[in-house]
């Protein structure tokens, strides 16, 4: 179980609900929101602290949680399928049967619910778009982003447990990934060991791709770079190949992001060692950039002065984003919203970030990890511990 892991630092998972509906009306007063209506299930666990069960996306989205969140001392109002999921401290009152928003009865029985004023939505069904037609309405994605790009110590240590329990997870399974193994294998080994160290989901279908030396050996890409990623694999792994690792798993809501590269059945070449090497020394640049007050462009600028020849991180992804109740959320750096939106965000204390640079060199592959930080009052703590045993 996730104890055996050393989890030794304290949780109180009702004072970090407590904290982040704080933070959640502080931004509602700010951006003159009277309610938020969220269908979101990241959105809703983050708000109310609804919990629902892993499913596939049809039934996840026809039993999805929706709550509605008031700019005072009132408790949110939940409307779920799974009650069980409601935390304690939530009035029984408070939390209602599930509704189907694809249906016009669902959406005018949350309507009914709605309070006057300004409303802030983050998903929209067509009969719930139908229903508030002449509302004052207004986008959550706002309050919410503002609100969730600063962690408290709890969710801190939630995201923390959450990488403890991935890597863990990874060293487990990374010994089978030999010649004759098939991704959909190492996938189940994975899962396993994730539900018995303690995780509470699994966020991200895990990713074990084979990795072509050049471009032009891969699948077809729209921006003439490298395709990353794509759907594991059933066809069993060859000795040699190049796998670039990326999976995801929660823990109590929060999620994790891992990421590293694999030789199959031999250890790293010289060429590879290297790219390692530059990977490596790439994060250290952009660590030095890394510190309350720095624009993501500061960091951005450090990667690309340390490798002129091409921006080293895949253009259809970023340099960093954060993480939190979502995989991917603020702040994102280095994105095609260009350098002037990057300048635009200023790290501070609180703010969790994913590095996730890439070495490629076609024609010889490259390599590609993830290293996970928060943002300090004194500059970064790295929470990620990426092992380099077979790259040294």
């Amino acid at each position: 179980m996730s104890a055996a892991l050393g989890f030794d630092a304290p949780l109180d998972l009702a004072r970090m609900r407590r904290e982040r509906r704080a933070k959640l009306v502080e931004q509602m007063h700010a951006q003159g929101v009277d309610a938020l209506v969220l269908l979101g299930q990241a959105n809703v666990t983050y708000a109310a602290g609804v919990r629902v069960p892993a499913a596939d996306q049809a039934r996840a989205i026809h039993r999805r949680s929706v709550a509605i969140i008031t700019a005072d001392d009132a408790p949110p109002h939940v409307w779920t399928w799974f009650p069980e999921g409601a935390p304690d401290e939530l009035p029984s009152d408070h939390v209602h049967p599930g509704l189907s928003l694809e249906w016009e009865e669902g959406a005018r029985q949350l309507l009914d619910a709605l309070p006057s004023g300004t409303v802030a939505i983050d998903e929209f069904t067509m009969p719930l778009y139908a229903v508030l037609e002449g509302h004052q309405l207004a986008d959550a994605t706002m309050v919410l982003s503002a609100a969730k790009v600063m962690k408290t110590a709890d969710e801190l240590e939630c995201i923390r447990r959450a990488s403890q329990i991935n890597e863990a997870a990874i060293e487990a399974v990374r010994p089978t990934v030999t010649p004759g193994t098939r991704g959909t294998e190492v996938t189940g080994r994975f899962l396993r060991h994730i539900f018995e160290l303690g995780a509470t989901g699994n966020s991200v279908d895990p990713i074990w791709q084979v990795m072509p030396l050049s471009v032009k050996e891969g699948p077809y890409t729209a921006t003439g770079d490298v395709v990353f990623p794509t759907v594991t694999k059933d066809a069993p792994l060859e000795d040699g190949d190049l796998v670039w690792v990326d999976n995801g798993i929660a823990y109590e809501g929060y999620q994790s992001d891992f990421g590293h590269t694999w030789v199959v059945g031999r250890d790293p070449d010289d060429r590879q060692r290297s790219q390692c090497r530059q990977w490596r020394d790439l994060i250290s640049v952009v660590l030095e950039a890394t510190k309350p007050g720095a624009s993501a462009r500061d960091l951005t600028r450090a990667a690309e002065e340390v490798r002129r020849d091409r921006r080293p991180w895949l253009p259809h992804f970023y340099l960093a984003h954060g993480i939190g109740t979502d995989s991917a959320e603020m702040p994102f750096l280095g994105t095609d919203l260009g350098n002037e939106f990057d300048e635009t965000t200023v790290l501070a204390p609180g703010m969790v970030m994913v590095l996730e640079p890439v070495i490629w060199e076609d024609g010889h592959g490259g390599f590609r990890a993830e290293e996970v930080i928060a943002i300090t009052d004194a500059g970064y703590e790295i929470l990620s511990s990426l092992s380099w045993a077979e790259w040294e």
